[in-house]
């Protein structure tokens, strides 16, 4: 509910040696659901301040929490401290150059050169659901969404009457979650071109710093591990500046309480709706109080705003508890699974896959791929994926990327004679694509040099022997998308892993012009989101999974195309419960794209049980990437009780709610986790021994989630108990050999 109150502070203070009485009117704009409340304040001179964000309270005023009373006191009738009062107060959507030396999060440049702006409220409206976001020429911008009955949207609009500007700032709070959704858009009213030197997306003031900040950070094959330090005076600060939301650094970040665990403590989690350059940064300033901005990097950015055009900024996605970080993490997975996801996959169980990248590489023919569906048919696999190889004359990495062509020396008679067949079998099947690159050694890169990203008379930097395309150009992306439905409408493919392989150097395009070259950036990921918009509305069939050197690009902009993403390229199941578990404190289950993989590991060596992969992937979407005909006998028997076990329990871990039982970044020695069904009749528990030692005694791990006052009947062993028993008491796994994994299922039995 969205309210709205009106009242007057008044108050004395010594002033210029005299006792002096001074008043305010101000509003109060309220949001509130009954979990959550979120309020901002108008004051008399039109500033928007932050009044307060955390759990919900009662019908009351709040305008104190402004704290316009205190020195250096409201501005009205007290100009003098202007400077003082703008650099302390708690903004709503900070501007740059009016004493607030605090990060800002609008920076614009006029014609005459000035980056001065100061915005003051102009009015605001409120509206049932969700709008769009939305910019003049841009198909797409990824966000949340709700029906009306589903959440409300407050709009308040502000205006620099200087720079002829005004910015549109968009709250959705949801009608049943801890969550509030910001956005904001600038539109220039003037007559003048101006610059965007930096649109952040939303700021949250406190005014106190007494948190921990969470990051998920890491590099290639180790994505999203959990780092949490103290705030210190100064700046802390998580970003990417390759054009991708980046392995080294996740689009996400979190302020809790210092006595923050899975199950208590405050949890402020921040998560931006974008797949380029990002910046979260958390500021504590002298007094000690503490802001956190998030955005679009403003790192080698800016865009050129001639009149009357527009920038919207990506959504900032805020979940709040006072429970807890697990609590924060079940709310950002509901978030996700009822209002980001899409499509006719949002609320399926995913197809059990196998992927021959790791069975083949480069090296196969139609015979090879045909053997592989064959085997895998036979035991309960449902979709054969074609990865990397099956196009131009593509023997190895360094060439014909770009050039979208059967290769016809592999595949006989082009695509649909082997989707035939294997179709045949009962099985779907799906194709590996790179859209968003081209190779120097390819019939695209000799017809068109100038579409890759360049600065002209320099040297271009390869990675992986390739460029990268130029998607702000759309004859580019017209052109790749054409490739793209010749092959489609070809054959019956049914699924799409969408591969991006490098991060973006010498950032510039010969088709805009030079008032607009910094624009790319994010006029590069505007484009990536048209074309994926434009394939999953042409075929809504298509189950997409995307993927950039594995985990580059897991971020919510790209799951309001694609339902799953490849969580990483290390397969090793031990490597993957950290991997895995980090990627859970935003991302649920049902994205994260997680198969068997051979022993030893192709990324680390390592070999580990059937079985223990089996578990652990169990936690993502489930498949496998190995050649099922060469992997020993006893493996591949073992794979149809693994496909019986996903297809049972994918349910309760595509839908359910998850409970981090043990912190793999403390104790790497094992890792527990449990899914939970939103009714609490059921749960699936899993435990992975990582290390063991003769020493080591069985462990006891305590559950969550269960109804306290029901009875459970663990399936595996037959006991009975408490739902309070099992969580207070917990269950007894074994000390058993490295590597090993258990799982249990629960039942409610009243």
């Amino acid at each position: 509910m969205i309210t709205e109150k009106k009242s007057t502070i008044s108050y004395r203070k010594w002033d210029r040696g005299a006792d002096r009485e001074f008043s305010e009117e101000v509003t109060v704009l309220r949001m509130d659901n009954g979990l959550i409340t979120y309020a901002c304040g108008i004051t008399q001179e039109g500033y928007l301040l932050h009044c307060y964000y955390g759990e919900s309270i009662g019908d009351d005023d709040i305008s104190y929490l402004m704290r316009l009373a205190e020195h250096p006191f409201t501005p009205n009738g007290n100009n003098r401290d202007r400077l003082v009062f703008m650099d302390a107060r708690y903004f709503e959507f900070p501007c740059h150059g009016t004493g607030d030396y605090r990060e800002p999060c609008l920076m614009v440049l006029d014609e005459d050169g000035m980056s001065t702006c100061d915005l003051r409220f102009r009015s605001y409206r409120t509206m049932k659901g969700k709008p769009a976001l939305r910019q003049k020429g841009v198909s797409c911008i990824p966000a949340t969404y709700a029906a009306g009955d589903e959440a409300e949207t407050l709009i308040v609009t502000l205006e620099d009457t200087h720079c002829d500007i005004t910015v549109e700032l968009t709250y959705t709070m949801f009608a049943d979650l801890p969550a509030v959704t910001r956005s904001a858009r600038v539109i220039n009213r003037g007559r003048n071109d101006i610059r965007i030197q930096r649109l952040l997306s939303g700021c949250v003031d406190w005014d106190r710093s007494n948190f921990d900040m969470i990051t998920l950070n890491g590099n290639w094959a180790r994505e999203r591990a959990v780092e949490r330090c103290r705030l210190h005076h100064g700046k802390q600060s998580v970003e990417s500046t390759r054009g991708i939301s980046s392995h080294q650094h996740n689009p996400f970040a979190a302020l809790v309480s210092h006595d923050a665990s899975e199950e208590v403590g405050e949890a402020y989690g921040f998560n931006l709706v974008y797949s380029g350059n990002f910046l979260a940064l958390t500021e504590v300033a002298a007094g000690g109080n503490a802001r956190f901005v998030m955005g679009i990097n403003p790192y080698d950015f800016s865009w050129l705003l001639r009149p009357e055009e527009d920038l919207t900024a990506p959504e900032l996605v805020m979940v709040y508890s006072n429970r807890g970080i697990g609590a924060m993490s079940r709310a950002f997975h509901d978030l996700y699974r009822k209002h980001l996801i899409r499509g006719q996959w949002k609320d399926k169980m995913r197809p059990v896959l196998i992927n021959n990248w790791e069975a083949t590489y480069f090296n196969f023919n139609e015979e090879k791929i045909y053997q592989i569906a064959e085997t895998a048919s036979k035991l309960g696999i449902e979709m054969l994926v074609l990865d990397d190889g099956w196009f131009g004359k593509r023997n190895y990495d360094d060439c014909s990327l770009g050039d979208w062509v059967v290769n016809e020396e592999k595949l006989r008679g082009g695509l649909k004679p082997l989707v035939d067949r294997i179709n045949a079998l009962g099985m779907k099947f799906g194709l590996w694509f790179e859209p968003e690159m081209v190779s120097p050694d390819s019939d695209l890169y000799r017809a068109h040099p100038d579409w890759a990203i360049q600065i002209i008379g320099r040297d271009m930097t390869q990675a992986r022997e390739q460029y990268v395309l130029d998607y702000s150009n759309e004859e580019v992306r017209d052109f790749v998308y054409g490739e793209i439905r010749a092959i489609l409408d070809s054959a019956n493919v049914e699924y799409i892993k969408w591969d991006m392989n490098r991060a973006l150097t010498e950032v510039g395009s010969t088709s805009l012009p030079r008032k607009r070259q910094r624009e790319l950036w994010h006029r590069y990921v505007l484009g990536v989101y048209d074309l994926m918009n434009r394939l999953t509305t042409d075929y809504p069939y298509l189950l997409l999974e995307n993927c950039s050197s594995g985990g580059a690009r897991f971020d919510p902009g790209i799951l309001y195309f694609s339902p799953q993403i490849w969580t990483s390229d290390d397969t090793d199941a031990i490597e993957r419960l950290a991997i895995q578990s980090g990627t859970s404190i935003c991302y649920p289950a049902s994205t994260m794209g997680a198969h068997v993989s051979d022993c030893p590991n192709h990324a680390i060596g390592r070999t580990t049980p059937f079985a223990t992969r089996g578990d652990v992937a169990l936690m993502g979407t489930f498949g496998y990437e190995l050649d099922v005909t060469r992997i020993p006998e006893a493996d591949r028997e073992a794979i149809p009780g693994q496909v019986a076990k996903f297809k049972k329990f994918n349910s309760i871990i595509r839908n359910g709610d998850m409970y981090r039982l043990a912190n793999i970044f403390e104790d790497n020695s094992y890792d527990a986790w449990m899914f939970v069904t939103k009714d609490r009749k059921e749960a699936f528990f899993t435990f992975v021994q990582v290390l063991n030692h003769p020493s080591y005694p069985a462990r006891r791990i305590l559950l969550r989630g269960l109804d306290a006052d029901r009875f459970y009947r663990n399936e595996d062993t037959g006991e009975v108990r408490l739902g309070s028993t099992w969580m207070q008491g917990g269950v007894i796994v074994g000390a058993f050999g490295d590597f090993v994994s258990k799982s249990m299922h629960f039942t409610a039995t009243n």
